[in-house]
C-alpha cells in the first residue's frame, strides 16, 4: 500500500499554511514611533497646521518618516523614542492649548500589505505599555436624576387625570405629594397606589399628602445600574477611540477599572472617557423680554442660560426631551458647508419630540449642551464635587413637525461636532464620574515584557526542537517544522481577529500549545513504532499509527478548547488572553500534528513502494 493525499488536501494545506504566514507576516516590520496631532474644543487641524508642524520640526533637525494627514488628525512618524519625546515636546510649546499632541506607536505595515488587512498583533497593555485608570462614579447625581425623572412622572399623571395638587417635592429618595382637597386625595391614591415600580406608598389622611417610599432594593438596584450602564458606554467611547481589548470593569461599590493598551498620552482618553455629556431640547421663551430677563427679573416657569461663543437665552423650564433618547448621531455639513449634527431618537423620543413640536410650528427650539466636569474639590461629606456646565449650543426656529431624525446646527468647529457626536452616540453617563488614579505603563517596562516572554517562549521551543531531532530523527525534524508552522499559524490568526490582543499570560498560553502540538506528534510516532515493533510494513505503520492515534489527539484536544471557551466566557482581562490563545493553538496544533505532518511525511515516504526502513 502507498500513504498519499489527494492533490487537492495537499494543495489545501499549502494554502492554509500561505495564508496564515502572509497575515503574520505584518508583525516582521513591526512599528514606528509617532506622534499624533489632534484639535481639542475650539480648534481645528487644516493643511496650514500640517505645514506649521513640518517647518517646527524642519527648524529643530529632527528627521521624519512620513507625515500623514487623515479624518482631522495629523500623524508623524519618527526614527526613535528621543526623536519621538523631543518632537512632542516641541509641538506642544508650539501649538499651543488648542491641540493635543499624543505619543504613539503606528504600524510600519507595507501600504500593499495593509490594503489586504494584514495588521500586526496587538500587544496588552503589560507589554505594549498603555494607561490604567481607577474611576469614581457619582452615585448622589444618579439618585438626583432618578427623582427628578419621578417627580416629573407624578406630576404628568396627576395632571392627566386632572388631580389637583399643591405640591410635589423630593424628600431625600422620596417623593411626597400634597393635594388640595380630600376628594383630591382619594383621587390621587387610586392614581398613584402601587403604580411605580420600585415605590411604596404611604399615606396621610389628615394632611392630605402621599409618600411614595423608594425600596432598599430598588436602591441597590440603582446603584448596580448606574455602575452597569457606565460601563457599558465606557466601553462604546473606548470602541469609538480605536483602542484594542480594553479592560473596563467594576471595582467595589461604585468604582470602574479601565486600561487601555497602547495609549501613552492620556489628555484624548482623559476628555472622552471623563466627560459626562447629554443634549436637552427646550423652547426659547417668546413671551418675555431677554434683556428683562439678564437685568435680574427672570420670569416663573423660565431660566437663563448661556450662549456658546457668548451672550445669553431665556429658555422655558420644561424640557423637550433628553439625550437619552438619542439612538445615533453622525456629522455633515448644512447648506452653508457648515458642521452639524445628524440626531437619531428612539421610538419614544421620536414620539415626544412629534407631540412637543406639532403645535409649535414656527416657535425656536433651542439645543442645550450639558457636561459635568470635576472641579477636584470634596463636598463636605467626602465626595466628589462636580460643576455643572449647560451651554445653549443652537438656536432654530422649528420649520416643521419633527420626528425620530432631525438635525442641530451651530455647534462649531468640525472637531466640536466629531466629540459631541462621539459622546451622544456612545450614550450619556448616567452619572459624573472622576479619575481618582491613574498610572502609566511605559513603553520600555512593555518592551522589556516582551523579551522576557519571548526568551521564555525560544527557550522552550528550542529545547523541544533539540529532543524531538534527536529522539525521532527524520520524523523529528517534521515535528519541528510542524512546530515552526503551528507559531506561526497561531500569530497569523490572531492578526486576523479584529480586538485580538497579545498579553503575558497568551503568551503562556502560546508556551503550552507548543507543548500541546508536540505531544500530538509524539503519540503518532510512538503508535508508528508499535506498528512497526508489531511487524507491520512501513507504509501500514504510518497509515495505522496516524489512523489510530487520531481519537486519542481528538479526545485530549477537545477537552482542553471546551476548558479554554469556559475560560473565555466567565473570565475577564488577562484569563481572556489567556484562552484564546489556548484555543487558537489547539486548533491550529491539531491541524499542523495529524494533517500537516502527514502530508509531510506522505510526501517523503508515502509514495516509495519498496520502503522497507523508517528512520523513527
Amino acid at each position: 500500500m502507498l500513504n498519499k493525499f489527494p492533490l487537492w488536501k495537499n494543495l489545501l494545506v499549502l494554502f492554509v499554511v500561505l495564508f496564515g504566514a502572509l497575515y503574520a507576516l505584518p508583525n516582521l516590520y513591526g512599528e514606528d514611533h509617532a506622534v499624533q496631532i489632534s484639535a481639542t474644543r475650539g480648534g481645528e487641524v487644516t493643511m496650514d497646521t500640517v505645514a506649521q508642524v513640518e517647518r517646527t520640526l524642519q527648524s529643530a533637525g529632527i528627521q521624519t518618516r512620513g507625515l500623514t494627514y487623515e479624518s482631522g488628525q495629523i500623524l508623524v512618524r519618527l526614527e526613535s523614542d528621543d526623536d519621538q519625546l523631543a518632537a512632542r515636546e516641541l509641538l506642544v510649546s508650539e501649538l499651543g492649548q488648542q491641540f493635543v499632541v499624543a505619543l504613539n506607536l503606528a504600524p510600519a505595515t507595507p501600504s500593499w500589505l495593509a490594503a489586504i488587512g494584514g495588521e500586526p498583533l496587538k500587544l496588552g497593555l503589560d507589554l505594549r505599555g498603555g494607561v490604567h485608570f481607577l474611576m469614581e462614579v457619582d452615585m448622589e447625581e444618579a439618585l438626583s436624576k432618578m427623582r427628578d425623572s419621578m417627580l416629573d412622572s407624578v406630576r404628568d399623571r396627576l395632571r392627566e387625570n386632572r388631580v389637583r395638587y399643591t405640591g410635589v417635592n423630593a424628600d431625600g429618595n422620596n417623593i411626597v405629594v400634597n393635594l388640595r382637597s380630600a376628594e383630591d386625595y382619594q383621587r390621587a391614591l387610586g392614581e398613584l397606589r402601587n403604580q411605580f415600580e420600585g415605590y411604596e406608598t404611604r399615606t396621610d389622611s389628615s394632611n392630605n399628602s402621599i409618600t411614595l417610599v423608594m425600596t432598599d432594593q430598588f436602591l441597590q438596584e440603582t446603584r448596580a445600574n448606574a455602575i452597569d450602564q457606565n460601563i457599558t458606554i465606557l466601553r462604546n467611547r473606548v470602541d469609538e477611540l480605536g483602542v484594542a481589548e480594553p479592560l473596563i470593569q467594576r471595582q467595589g461599590q461604585d468604582r470602574i477599572v479601565v486600561e487601555l493598551p497602547g495609549v501613552q498620552d492620556t489628555a484624548r482618553a482623559k476628555e472622552i472617557l471623563g466627560a459626562t455629556a447629554t443634549l436637552e431640547f427646550r423652547f426659547v421663551d417668546t413671551d418675555n423680554d431677554l434683556q428683562d430677563a439678564i437685568a435680574g427679573r427672570v420670569p416663573f416657569g423660565s431660566r437663563l442660560f448661556n450662549v456658546r461663543g457668548g451672550g445669553q437665552q431665556l429658555l422655558e423650564n420644561r424640557v423637550i426631551l433628553t439625550g437619552d433618547h438619542i439612538v445615533n448621531a453622525s456629522v455633515g455639513y448644512d447648506e452653508s458647508n457648515r458642521p452639524q449634527v445628524n440626531i437619531t431618537l428612539d421610538s419614544a423620543g421620536g414620539r415626544l419630540m412629534t407631540q412637543a413640536t406639532r403645535g409649535n410650528v414656527g416657535r425656536p427650539m433651542a439645543t442645550v449642551f450639558i457636561e459635568f466636569l470635576a472641579t477636584g474639590e470634596t463636598t463636605e461629606d467626602g465626595r466628589i464635587a462636580f460643576e455643572r456646565i449647560e451651554e445653549v449650543v443652537s438656536v432654530a426656529t422649528i420649520q416643521a413637525v419633527l420626528g425620530s431624525n432631525f438635525r442641530i446646527t451651530g455647534v462649531g468647529s468640525i472637531q466640536d461636532a466629531q466629540n459631541l457626536a462621539l459622546l451622544l452616540r456612545a450614550g450619556a453617563l448616567i452619572a459624573p464620574i472622576q479619575i481618582v488614579e491613574e498610572r502609566t505603563v511605559g513603553p520600555s517596562l512593555g518592551a522589556e515584557n516582551v523579551r522576557a516572554g519571548m526568551t521564555a517562549i525560544m527557550a522552550g521551543f528550542i529545547l523541544v526542537l533539540i529532543f524531538m531531532g534527536i529522539y525521532y530523527r527524520k520524523f523529528g525534524l517534521v515535528a519541528n517544522i510542524a512546530l515552526l508552522t503551528n507559531l506561526v499559524l497561531i500569530v497569523g490568526v490572531m492578526s486576523m481577529i479584529p480586538g485580538a490582543t497579545l498579553t503575558m499570560p497568551g503568551m503562556a498560553g502560546i508556551l503550552l500549545t507548543v507543548g500541546m502540538a508536540v505531544d500530538a506528534n509524539v503519540i503518532i510516532f510512538e503508535r508508528i513504532r508499535e506498528e512497526l515493533l508489531a511487524g507491520r510494513s512501513p507504509q501500514q505503520a504510518i497509515s495505522r499509527g496516524y489512523e489510530n492515534a487520531f481519537s486519542t489527539i481528538a479526545d485530549a484536544n477537545i477537552t482542553t478548547l471546551i476548558t479554554a471557551l469556559i475560560l473565555f466566557a466567565v473570565g475577564t482581562g488577562s484569563i481572556k488572553g489567556f484562552a484564546v490563545t489556548l484555543a487558537i493553538g489547539i486548533v491550529t496544533s491539531m491541524f499542523t500534528a495529524i494533517v500537516g505532518t502527514r502530508a509531510i511525511v506522505n510526501l517523503a515516504w508515502g509514495r516509495q513502494k519498496r520502503l522497507t526502513k523508517l528512520s523513527i
